[in-house]
């Protein structure tokens, strides 16, 4: 199977390629900063979603059980960066997740609109 980088660099493709299908503008891929890190950022009309991909090749545990709450600060305290520096502070900021799961012979995407609220401390 593909090495873990790989994998992740497919699991982001594939969620850029379908939130593009569905009418989003990509503004940004792995956005970093000394806080946190958004894995795809994209706008549709006023809504900013922040989106966090989550890709695995062996399904050992609910993929929707990794995004922890001071995982979920990281990608808010990036978001809110995001938004400040691209003077996007009137628009909807949304956090999605995103978890693909990769077989030998298949893929499945799972796309969650609005998957947690920036988690406060």
């Amino acid at each position: 199977m593909l090495d873990t980088t790989l994998l992740g660099q497919k699991g982001e493709a594939l969620t850029v390629a379908h939130l593009q299908k569905q009418g989003f503008t990509i503004l940004s891929t792995n956005y970093r900063t000394r806080r946190g890190e958004v894995d795809v950022i994209a706008k549709k009309d006023d809504v900013i979603a922040f989106v966090e991909v989550k890709t695995r090749a062996k399904n050992y545990f609910p993929l929707s059980q990794v995004i922890t709450k001071p995982k979920q600060r990281r990608i808010a305290s990036a978001a809110i960066d995001f938004a400040l520096k691209h003077q996007l502070t009137q628009k909807i900021l949304r956090f999605d997740v995103a978890m693909v799961q990769y077989t030998d012979t298949s893929q499945e995407l799972t796309y969650i609109p609005n998957a947690f609220q920036a988690a406060r401390r």
